[in-house]
């Protein structure tokens, strides 16, 4: 099991980049979960549906399973974020987890950045960002700029660091 990161700023591109690359992975062998970072409170559960119900009276943790799909949700109720670690382990193993955000977690990662969005370059300060994925040239930068159009040239770069063979 291999965590890569794609981190960024907002804006720069970093869903867009997983969702483009989850296709090219799985298509040559590779299992992949992600796992994103939410910056503020989110929901995926409704007013009026069971589960929100069950949580909201409550519960810790609410699963809703069918026969298409599961969810489990935990309340944190005041505790501490739990670590990018703890969150994996509960997911079920695969060849490679990406990652999006996270980006002060000390895995391998890839800077997504668009000068368009007017923020400067993470990697100068995160030795954990192995590569930069990027719309345009980049003189400041430190480490291997990749275009951010190259899907597939961005697939082989991760799966280089992560040292995974496509099956």
């Amino acid at each position: 099991m291999k965590i890569f990161g794609i981190a960024g700023w907002s804006g720069s591109g970093k869903t867009t980049l997983i969702i483009g690359l989850l296709p090219v992975l799985t298509k040559r062998g590779i299992t992949v979960s992600t796992v994103k970072h939410a910056h503020h409170g989110f929901d995926i559960d409704k007013p009026g549906k069971d589960s929100f119900e069950h949580r909201t009276a409550g519960a810790t943790e609410v699963m809703v399973g069918s026969n298409t799909r599961w969810a489990l949700m935990h309340e944190l109720r005041g505790r501490d974020e739990p670590p990018l670690t703890k969150l994996i382990a509960r997911m079920e193993t695969v060849d490679l987890f990406l990652v999006e955000g996270f980006k002060w977690e000390g895995h391998l990662k890839l800077e997504v950045h668009r000068p368009s969005v007017g923020k400067p370059l993470l990697q100068p300060d995160d030795p954990t960002i192995t590569g930069i994925a990027s719309d345009r040239p980049l003189d400041a930068a430190t480490k291997p700029v990749l275009d951010i159009y190259d899907i597939d040239g961005i697939a082989d770069f991760i799966l280089r660091q992560c040292q995974l063979r496509a099956g």
